[in-house]
């Protein structure tokens, strides 16, 4: 989901797609959200570690 994100933020600052550049972000925080839970022990979605 990070790579997702940080791919949709390249293509819409190249492209000037405010709608992907939106989602990447998006896409980008939720991500990182979910690795830091998944780091610290918290199960995310039944799984132990999220990566």
């Amino acid at each position: 989901m990070i790579a997702l994100g940080i791919v949709l933020l390249i293509v819409g600052f190249i492209l000037h797609i405010g709608i992907l550049w939106t989602i990447g972000i998006i896409l980008l925080a939720i991500g990182a959200i979910l690795f830091l839970l998944g780091s610290v022990g918290h199960a995310v979605g039944g799984r132990r570690h999220y990566w």
